[in-house]
């Protein structure tokens, strides 16, 4: 790992287990002044789970891979589509969404990949594009 692209993963860590400090101060807080209340705790639940996912998906996906060049008419022609979605993409792309244990995280990543490559008029979503699209 290089040094600018690991403080950046240090940094970010940093910052979540100051958030994570932070809302068990407020938890403890709130079981001292009487509990939380329903909303509040699934609003923290919400964030700790979208946090959570995040950090998985960061995980799951590697930074770097080698991948082959290929003319992209071909690929576009050729390539299988995303799941639920008819977004084509690229057999390295169905690999990665498939090493996503969670099926409805799974479905999330998917639609969430879909919904950019429309907004950006992407015809095939790649490796790269993934990497940048599925992230939340």
């Amino acid at each position: 790992m290089s040094g600018p692209s690991l403080d950046q993963r240090l940094a970010a860590l940093e910052a979540r287990l100051g958030r994570l400090e932070a809302r068990l101060a407020a938890l403890g807080a709130a079981f001292e002044g009487g509990g939380p209340s329903l909303t509040g705790a699934r609003d923290e639940l919400r964030a700790w789970v979208t946090d959570y996912v995040s950090l998985r998906l960061q995980q799951l996906v590697p930074e770097t891979c080698a991948h082959p060049e290929r003319e992209a008419d071909a690929v576009v022609a050729e390539g299988p589509m995303l799941p639920g979605t008819r977004i084509r993409c690229t057999e390295e792309v169905i690999h990665r969404l498939g090493r996503i244990p969670i099926p409805f995280v799974r479905q999330m990543v998917s639609q969430k990949v879909a919904e950019t490559a429309r907004a950006e008029n992407v015809l095939l979503v790649d490796v790269a594009f993934f990497e940048r699209a599925a992230t939340f």
